[in-house]
């Protein structure tokens, strides 16, 4: 085996063979900075990386392991966080020349978990300006043509180039989920609250979710046990303890889970290929599927979901909008004149009716495992089309603060990825793995038979 061969190494392969000493840390580091050296030229994938310290970071891991000392969950393990979450001897810089050179004074809250887990942190990915909508110049490791989705850009193509195993990204509307989906990748956005995001830029206290991503469910499920924890500066983290994602990626179901699927009004939003590869999963899921159409108020929580928005992401940037505002976006200036044009009023009706959404899902999953629904429109969008992609098969369950997954299952008709996305219940993301890894399975099972 090659050393360059180590960049295909899943975390949770890297992790265990760099504990057992078949492997070093800064072999593995070196692997993943030869691989982004001969293709980030296209993708772009990242805003800051210094390859020394991440080299220097691998060798002092490897050191306290050969002493015998105590190692972590991911020890030597290289991570990517998208260019919104502080740390103090990186830039953070937001994806605007706005805060070019931004040194914060310390690490959030997750960089802390990744670092007494061991983990090595390679660099900074690019993000959207400010995590929203305009684009930032990262390409699609699949067609550099295409977008590899948004806000999350980065994070979700040097995942899939395989510059790093894992990667931190954030979600307020579909920001982990559909970039998934568009690069092929597992994202995965936990129950609100599980993750601290004390230290992440914030657009929305009421909706932005951290989460990540990875080439496998066991791996997403190891790097969100690794990251979450309470957190009494976040005001949406649940002082409880969390679901074991690893145990439940591993799980074998007690009994074959009851998935459901609903119509929407805006299905008519997705490609025929989308559609025809869905309706494939369906069929081979042997009935655990059913269908429903979804009532008016839950097709209406996509509004809901932008009241919200817009009503907060005003409020977020408004120093920086006051000093700055011809350097900000166009895409960022409409969402702050949307958001002026919502009372308080309306505002706090629109926090009423997402606290409704989360009592009916809490009903709801007492009778399904899981929902079954689209991570995308389709196919990664083309970079021509100045944006990201459509977010609005993953507003619902963002709102209603559910856990969500990007399983890579389709390929459309230009042979792009395709993500499915699965949503679970508040607090059983476990279960919701556990699900998926049974999805799989299933799927796996019928493809060897030849069905």
């Amino acid at each position: 085996m090659t050393k360059h061969d180590l960049s295909l190494f899943s975390a949770v392969q890297a992790a265990e063979a760099i504990q057992a000493g078949r492997i070093s840390s800064e072999a593995l580091v070196e692997a993943c900075l030869k691989r982004i050296e001969e293709t980030d030229g296209v993708i772009r994938a990242w805003a800051y990386i210094d390859a020394s310290e991440a080299l220097g970071q691998a060798r002092e891991l490897d050191r306290i392991r050969k002493a015998g000392r105590a190692t972590g969950a991911l020890h030597g393990v290289p991570v990517g966080l998208k260019d919104i979450v502080d740390t103090r001897n990186m830039p953070t810089e937001c994806g605007t020349p706005i805060f070019a050179g931004r040194h914060p004074a310390s690490d959030a809250r997750i960089v802390e978990h990744l670092r007494e887990a061991g983990a090595v942190i390679m660099g900074k990915t690019k993000t959207t300006e400010f995590a929203f909508m305009h684009p930032a110049d990262t390409c699609n490791p699949f067609d550099p043509a295409r977008s590899p989705g948004g806000s999350s850009s980065g994070s979700a193509a040097a995942v899939a180039a395989r510059h790093v195993p894992l990667a931190i990204g954030t979600q307020t509307g579909g920001s982990v989920i559909r970039p998934a989906s568009f690069c092929g990748v597992y994202g995965f956005k936990p129950t609100r609250g599980t993750i601290s995001r004390s230290g992440v830029f914030r657009t929305s206290v009421s909706l932005d979710h951290v989460g990540g991503f990875a080439n496998s469910l066991e791996d997403i499920a190891l790097l969100t046990d690794v990251v979450s924890g309470y957190d009494q500066n976040d005001p949406v983290s649940f002082a409880r303890p969390r679901a074991n994602m690893l145990e439940g990626a591993q799980a074998e179901v007690p009994v074959e889970p009851n998935i459901a699927w609903l119509n929407f009004p805006f299905d008519d939003r997705l490609d025929a290929d989308t559609v025809e590869g869905i309706n494939a999963v369906v069929d081979a899921l042997g009935g655990r599927v059913e269908r429903f159409s979804a009532s008016p108020q839950l097709a209406d929580l996509v509004d809901v979901h932008k009241t919200i928005y817009d009503y907060e992401i005003r409020q977020n940037m408004a120093e920086i909008s006051e000093n700055h505002w011809p350097e900000i976006s166009v895409e960022m200036r409409s969402a702050i004149g949307r958001g002026a044009e919502i009372s308080e009023a309306q505002y706090k009706d629109a926090l009423s009716v997402m606290g409704s959404a989360q009592n009916f899902f809490a009903e709801y999953f007492n009778d399904f495992d899981a929902i079954l629904a689209p991570a995308a429109t389709g196919e990664a969008v083309p970079i021509v089309e100045g944006h990201t992609g459509d977010s609005v098969f993953c507003l619902t369950w963002t709102l209603a603060g559910l856990p969500c997954l990007t399983l890579p299952l389709l390929v459309g008709q230009n042979d792009m990825p395709i993500g499915v996305q699965l949503i679970g219940a508040v607090e059983e993301d476990d279960r919701l793995l556990r699900t998926a890894s049974w999805v799989q399975r299933r799927l796996r099972s019928l493809e060897n038979k030849g069905e």
